[in-house]
């Protein structure tokens, strides 16, 4: 052994700057987890409000059929939000959901601090003479894109996304 030589302990500067990568990548992964777990979240609350409203539409619609008004409905009559009919924007995407728009024309609402445009189509599917009952095929057809043309950041996470598209059927069959 050589006599002054002394055993150092301790952490070199290169160990310290692995560990401090490991670490850092580590809690990037984790960051990254937890904002995409939120996002997401944010995503599928968004679309549960959609849906539920997309539903009740359709529910209350479906009573017009009952007496072949189906083309009578009005959204703004709930008394729930629904903007008064709008023009259909050139350019706003509602997929392809056969049918007419209920007087050519969209609605606007916003739930839970989530803008909506709505579009209604309906068309009649079926009719048999002998019964005189008719079969309504009734679409609720969701958008989240911007009207407006305004820059900025977007107002949901569902803007860059296709439409939600609900559809039932309905007729004008009365018991008894």
């Amino acid at each position: 052994m050589v006599k002054g030589l002394k055993l150092v302990k301790g952490v070199t500067l290169i160990e310290a700057i692995v560990a401090m990568s490991i670490l850092a990548i580590a809690a990037i992964g984790a960051m990254s987890y937890q904002y995409h777990g939120a996002r997401h979240a944010r995503i599928a609350r968004e679309q549960i409000t959609a849906t539920r409203t997309a539903q009740l539409l359709l529910e209350d619609w479906k009573s017009y059929c009952y007496d072949g008004e189906v083309d009578k409905y009005d959204p703004t009559d709930l008394g729930l939000g629904f903007s008064e009919p709008l023009p259909i924007p050139p350019g706003l995407t509602y997929g392809e959901v056969p049918g007419n728009p209920l007087n050519d024309a969209i609605y606007t609402i916003t739930v839970d601090g989530l803008p909506m445009h709505v579009m209604l189509k309906y068309s009649k599917i079926g009719y048999d003479e002998i019964s005189e009952i008719s079969l309504w095929e009734l679409s609720v057809i969701i958008s989240f894109e911007r009207i407006d043309g305004a820059n900025g950041s977007p107002t949901s996470a569902l803007e860059n996304m296709p439409p939600l598209i609900m559809t039932t059927y309905g007729s004008n069959a009365t018991s008894g």
